[in-house]
């Protein structure tokens, strides 16, 4: 039998106003999708915003359904709409921001599973890692350099 230690490193922010402008320009634009999230059931709304390698910005955020299962997080939102529209285009960045409408969210929020797979889709497809930034309404904002930091044993292509 062998050990094996996985470690992740993140790197954690006390405010948006310790970020570099152009990550906070991408907070603000994920701030700005969340407000648009259809989130009558949850009450917990999510914005996503990506950044392109062509200087794009594409957003998106949840849709939820009275079928619950039939909704979409905000990142799967965003990064498909990204694959769909800019086919060939690597994502460079994703600021997440994440809230509910009862309670205030002051705790950084991170991808959910599916999301975290999804992105890793994208990660290996582009074969370039994707910096994640996400937060909670207000608050510490916490920047992962690739989703391997979120997901280090990750289901791919090789394993099929």
């Amino acid at each position: 039998m062998k050990e094996v230690k996985i470690e992740s490193v993140l790197q954690v922010y006390d405010d948006l106003d310790e970020l570099p402008e152009n990550i906070i320009d991408l907070m603000h634009q994920a701030m700005k999708a969340r407000e648009k999230a259809y989130a009558p059931y949850s009450k917990f709304s999510v914005g996503a915003a990506l950044l392109l390698d062509n200087d794009g910005v594409v957003t998106g955020n949840n849709q939820e359904n009275a079928s619950y299962p039939s909704g979409l997080c905000a990142e799967r939102t965003a990064i498909y709409y990204a694959g769909a529209k800019f086919p060939g285009v690597k994502i460079l960045r994703m600021a997440i921001v994440a809230g509910s409408k009862l309670k205030q969210t002051v705790s950084p929020i991170p991808p959910c599973g599916a999301c975290r797979q999804a992105i890793a889709e994208y990660e290996v497809k582009q074969d370039a890692p994707i910096e994640i930034y996400f937060m909670g309404e207000t608050g510490k904002v916490v920047k992962s350099e690739s989703l391997a930091n979120l997901l280090p044993l990750v289901f791919d292509k090789s394993v099929l």
